[in-house]
């Protein structure tokens, strides 16, 4: 039974809620849950890692006792300390602390005082009007719980992130028997959507070996329920919850099905009717003409040139405009991630981040970047360990001192700053002004109304040493909705100051989302794709940047970060 780094983040994150809920040792909780974030930041596959003998130890944070614990999930799917835990509180009381305004000390006191173990109990409670009268709860509370109950309950999609891992060991495990020829991965996912509803696999097969494919598809070890077996189609849930269904088509028709399975259900509706006018016929198994002959089908190609327009890449084919761009020969060349010259957001030590100066620069080296801005925190986030004036001028010097042996690369001082709730800046001016560039960022008072946020922000924008809003709506994906902010005003204030917009490459995160990042594009703000790096191996994460970038039809022109520092100096200089 594969165990993914999903599922041990996963499990490692239920023991730190169920801790707190108990009220244990702080250290201990949060060593549970600074292990479950290493977990699931990493590139690498932790059960790849033990199969290569490589110690877990040398991870951050991963002591020995954490690390046989991991060892344990991957052998057996479970931890016994888990398992007690549940034991001990109720086995769904973690999924309280999930709800926006409910805490561990909450929760407990809604354990106590009226008996609530789940969600189904909780809303229970809301709709009768019962938590308000509990201390430290009263009516605000109750309404936020309901609207978060609300937000829960919708339809839950997985993140593109969690699905990556997932479709990457399962294509391998199809690949590896050696009956298939092409294996594709289509759908939502092929889109790069930030969440995924399923998977959609394709394949062609050797002669005679589409049975045999099916039969090892349903035999995976992480499928939990097989939902249908066919010759040329099975279904399948995985333990996740996920649903994922392979299809194997002909040679003749990959094309045309892979066309079929990938665009949306408007895009691919828009091009079925442009077939129509021609008296083609349009599906999965082909493009056929009046006598129901194929004509096309074996490529993508052959199908968008059956209708006269270009290829058109997976991530735009949502019916947002895309085939009149196409017909009007006026489509992006989309951002690629080699075009990347380097991250403008990172974490150290000295706040939240788990690794040194000098390991983020080697790190950042490694991947071929020019240079990395290091961004730790601002004194107002407290819970980070927030720079000050003092430590940051420290830092300051730290970052010259070791750009001085640097070669063609350049570490960038940077700092995420926050937004007090006045729209003033954390940090004076006499030491945002030592800096290379500020990245400025909400991350309190969320829920202020939309007209005070959005005003705060453009406050904010009035300082001449704000250059990047990070994560400019504050949202976690599944978890806490976007502040509620007028984006269109902000666009406006940032072209007009010579501000610029993030786009937080984190996965939990993908903040701004495709449609503001058209939105900037149309309107002439750059974006800049940055990691919010906390770790060597976050990294990585700038390719789920880029396939969001792509989503909102960005270029490399759009992006700052396909620059070079001579450039983006410029840019980010603002004389008033």
């Amino acid at each position: 039974m594969p165990v993914h780094n999903a599922d041990i983040a996963k499990i490692f994150a239920k023991v730190a809620d169920l801790l707190e809920i108990q009220g244990a040792n702080p250290f201990r909780v949060r060593a549970y849950r600074n292990a479950a974030r290493q977990i699931s930041s990493l590139s690498r596959s932790v059960r790849d890692m033990l199969e290569q003998n490589k110690s877990l130890t040398d991870l951050p944070g991963i002591g020995e006792d954490l690390a046989g614990k991991i060892e344990t999930i991957v052998e057996t799917g479970t931890l016994p300390l888990l398992q007690e835990l549940m034991k001990q509180s109720a086995p769904e009381l973690d999924e309280l602390l999930r709800i926006p305004g409910l805490g561990p000390k909450r929760a407990q006191t809604l354990f106590k005082e009226l008996h609530v173990t789940n969600l189904v109990e909780l809303r229970g409670a809301a709709e009768k009007r019962k938590i308000r009268d509990l201390h430290g709860f009263g009516e605000k509370t109750e309404k936020q719980i309901l609207q978060g109950l609300e937000q829960r309950t919708s339809e839950q999609r997985t993140k593109l992130a969690v699905v990556e891992e997932v479709a990457k060991s399962l294509t391998e495990y199809l690949d590896a028997s050696n009956a298939t020829k092409k294996i594709m991965v289509a759908g939502s996912y092929r889109r790069r959507k930030e969440t995924v509803g399923d998977l959609d696999i394709l394949v062609t097969c050797r002669q005679g070996s589409q049975e045999k494919v099916m039969t090892r598809f349903v035999e995976y070890d992480d499928v939990e329920q097989v939902v249908s077996q066919g010759k040329t189609r099975s279904t399948v849930i995985l333990r996740s919850g996920l649903q994922v269904d392979l299809r194997a088509v002909a040679a003749v028709s990959y094309g045309a099905a892979l066309h079929y399975f990938t665009g949306s259900k408007a895009h691919n509706i828009a091009v079925r009717k442009m077939g129509q006018k021609k008296n083609l016929k349009i599906n999965e198994y082909g493009v056929f003409d009046n006598r129901d002959k194929r004509i096309a089908g074996k490529t993508e190609e052959e199908v968008y040139e059956k209708v006269d327009l270009p290829y058109i890449e997976p991530e735009m084919r949502e019916d947002r405009g895309e085939i009149e761009a196409a017909k009007m020969g006026r489509l992006p060349q989309l951002i690629t991630l080699d075009q990347i010259l380097g991250d403008l957001h990172s974490h150290t030590k000295e706040t939240d981040g788990r690794y040194s100066l000098e390991e983020m620069a080697e790190a950042a080296q490694k991947v071929g970047y020019k240079y990395l801005a290091v961004s730790n925190h601002s004194k107002h986030l407290t819970v980070a360990k927030g720079l000050d004036a003092k430590r940051l001028a420290e830092q300051i010097e730290k970052i010259d001192a070791l750009n001085e042996d640097f070669e063609d690369f350049l570490l960038l001082k940077a700092i995420e700053v926050d937004i007090l709730e006045d729209g003033s800046l954390d940090l004076p001016d006499s030491i945002l002004k030592e800096l290379d560039l500020t990245v400025c960022a909400v991350h309190d008072k969320h829920n202020l109304p939309r007209g005070k946020q959005t005003e705060r922000i453009i406050r904010a924008m009035d300082n001449r040493y704000f250059n990047i809003l990070a994560h400019p709506t504050g949202r976690l994906i599944n978890e806490r909705r976007p502040c509620a902010v007028d984006m269109e005003r902000l666009m406006d204030a940032a072209r007009e100051r010579g501000c610029f917009m993030e786009l937080n490459a984190q996965p939990d995160r993908l903040d701004l989302n495709d449609i503001y990042c058209k939105m900037a594009k149309e309107m002439g703000v750059k974006i800049a794709i940055s990691t919010d790096a906390h770790g060597v191996d976050d990294l990585q994460d700038m390719r789920f940047g880029v396939y969001q970038a792509r989503r909102g039809w960005l270029e490399a022109e759009d992006v700052l970060n396909t620059k070079s520092w001579t450039e983006l100096r410029k840019l980010f200089r603002r004389d008033n």
